[in-house]
């Protein structure tokens, strides 16, 4: 008596096909392939053979099953031939394999092959699970077959779609970059220095014809060469101009040259448009770098020591201050040569004369007599100052700002109205953000920008009553009315002795020019916050990176040069410890907690039952 269960025979089917896949696609070679290959098509064929057999002496509705399973693995079989057909064992039957002698025709059976094994496999899994649940019934529900046979085909046919769309999409090779990316164009600052040129400046661009790169790049300089006739823009192939390669020292194509007479920097682009996308999105900077350190001398600035100011790197894990280190970098990147000054160096007697700039960053402590009166000196004969101070250390710095006709409050000013989250308390008040800013050069740029500037834990600058009458104070930067002069630190306004309004944040002083042209024209810039220049706000506000460079180019009379460079690059999303725990426990706990709430109410909801329904029901019953 034949079995009532039919899986095993579609089990042997799909033995011989696993000897079949290990042999032609695993050992590939040798006799090995040969005795695993052959085994599998005689399992194969064993399986058929057990088909055949099933079909006699069965019911009519158990044979159409039966030969609806021997259809399909006849069909298993024929994609087996087309396999063999376009292998390499065709050569053994014919002179040469059918790739060679007809490769189209090798194509469509290698697609075709797999196509009619899927269709020839996946329907007999499912209609073995259907068959298996009637194995002891009296009669086979043929219609129940019929479903699972259809969704087998389904399945293959899905199948065979997805494989063939992924083949025509490798084959292809096609992509859909859905990402942002747009070159840079020239920022205000950029043009503006190309327009002050008063010296040819020339720019080599290295790369090869029709290269996407050099499009983007030639497109960046055509619209900066507008600026200024000075600026000599020449395309060159690196392998065809090896001399003029090796007087700029360039070793290959992908690179910019930017030179004025003997001097010249370069920068590396790369051709390849993927990897060269960073670099373009920041082009504007790059170039504007390269600009300034060949067009423009090189500017000795000294930053004063001794008193507790703000250093590149902290001193020692107590010191706990944000450092400057960004800003010291930008003013290389600016073509600022930076150098120390201290009593050591001569801070007590005289500032040095090749000082361009003085800068005083977050003193803790009171400057000597002889010190103050070294930089009052240097004042007094046109010397340029930038003043950022501290309400932290308690201290008002008179012997630095009342010659300049101010004075400093060191109470801390706080805002309830407008100020920056941070910690998530009162205490971020103090972290106030202004766009009140005055007409003044140094605010240009800010003020047009529309960004408001940051300020930490500031104290406010004021304008003496009384002061030498050549001194003219404008207040560039102010905070906003609703801010208040926290005097007992508690971040609450408590009037009357706490008072809103806009108290000045940043003091630009100018002493106009003397009958004796010899000497320069004083000029001072006074922060009453030296955080809006640390490293835990410069890298982030751009608008105080304007401030910073428009006040050093105000200093050095350099207005025309003033504006922001523009870049595409990617903002950094910034959040605090506090954020992060909370964007970790919405994604982790609450997301699917709402899900499961929505599944719980969505099963909860009764379907509404048709009375007619109902009663139709109730009467079969």
């Amino acid at each position: 008596m034949i079995s009532s269960r039919s899986y095993p025979v579609s089990i042997i089917f799909g033995l011989g096909l696993a000897f079949l896949y290990v042999g032609e696609r695993i050992t590939e070679t040798g006799n090995n392939r040969a005795i695993l290959s052959g085994l599998g098509a005689l399992v194969v064929l064993f399986a058929i053979g057990l088909r055949l057999t099933r079909m006699r002496g069965v019911s009519a509705d158990r044979a159409a099953v039966e030969r609806a399973f021997l259809l399909l693995q006849l069909t298993g079989v024929a994609a087996l031939f087309l396999y063999f057909v376009q292998s390499d064992l065709w050569a053994k039957v014919a002179t040469a394999t059918l790739d060679t002698t007809s490769p189209k025709l090798a194509g469509v059976l290698a697609a075709l092959w797999p196509a009619l094994l899927a269709i020839a496999v996946l329907p007999q899994v499912l209609m073995e699970f259907a068959y298996a649940a009637m194995a002891r019934a009296k009669l086979v529900e043929l219609g129940r077959m019929r479903e699972a046979t259809w969704s087998g085909l389904g399945l293959a046919f899905a199948f065979v779609f997805a494989m063939a769309g992924y083949y025509v999409a490798s084959e292809r090779d096609g992509r859909v970059d859905l990402s942002y990316f747009r070159t840079t164009k020239p920022g205000d600052a950029t043009r503006k220095l190309v327009a002050s040129l008063d010296e040819p400046v020339k720019v080599a661009l290295f790369f090869p014809k029709a290269n996407d790169v050099a499009e983007e790049v030639k497109s960046y300089f055509e619209d900066l060469k507008a600026e200024s006739k000075l600026l000599e823009v020449e395309e060159l192939d690196h392998p065809l101009e090896p001399v003029k390669a090796r007087e700029l020292g360039v070793s290959g194509n992908g690179t910019i040259v930017v030179s004025k007479g003997s001097r010249k920097e370069s920068m590396v682009i790369g051709t390849d448009i993927e990897k060269a996308r960073s670099a373009l999105r920041g082009l504007d900077q790059d170039v504007q770098k390269r600009l300034l350190l060949v067009a423009r001398g090189k500017r000795v600035i000294y930053l004063t020591q001794g008193h507790g100011e703000r250093r590149e790197e902290p001193i020692g894990s107590i010191d706990q201050r944000a450092t400057i280190s960004a800003l010291r970098n930008k003013l290389r990147e600016q073509n600022y040569e930076l150098k120390n000054l201290s009593t050591a160096e001569g801070l007590g007697a005289e500032v040095p004369k090749d000082a361009a700039a003085v800068l005083i960053l977050g003193p803790t402590q009171p400057f000597s007599e002889p010190e103050a009166k070294t930089l009052e000196e240097y004042g007094k004969r046109g010397g340029k100052l930038l003043i950022a101070l501290d309400p932290e250390a308690g201290l008002d710095f008179k012997e630095l700002v009342q010659p300049l006709g101010l004075k400093f409050d060191p109470t801390m000013l706080a805002n309830d109205a407008v100020f920056i989250r941070s910690q998530g308390g009162p205490s971020d008040r103090s972290i106030l953000a202004t766009s009140s800013f005055s007409s003044h050069p140094v605010a240009g740029t800010v003020g047009r920008a529309g960004s408001p500037t940051v300020f930490l834990t500031s104290g406010s600058v004021d304008e003496l009553p009384a002061h030498p009458a050549e001194l003219t104070v404008d207040f560039t930067v102010r905070a906003n009315a609703q801010t208040f002069n926290d005097l007992n630190n508690n971040f609450n306004a408590d009037p009357p002795g706490e008072t809103r309004k806009s108290y000045g944040l940043v003091a630009s002083v100018t002493r106009r020019a003397p009958s004796n042209k010899l000497e320069e024209e004083l000029r001072v810039v006074v922060m009453a916050d030296s955080d809006a220049v640390g490293d835990i706000v410069l890298p982030q506000v751009q608008t105080n990176q304007a401030l910073v460079l428009d006040t050093l180019k105000w200093l050095f009379g350099e207005e025309r040069t003033m504006g922001l460079t523009n870049s595409e690059t990617d903002v950094a999303i910034v959040r605090t410890r506090q954020q992060d725990q909370v964007w970790f426990y919405l994604t982790i706990f609450l997301a699917p907690a709402a899900v499961l709430l929505v599944g719980f109410f969505a099963r909860r909801k009764k379907p509404k039952v048709n009375p007619q329904l109902q009663t139709r029901k109730e009467v079969r019953t």
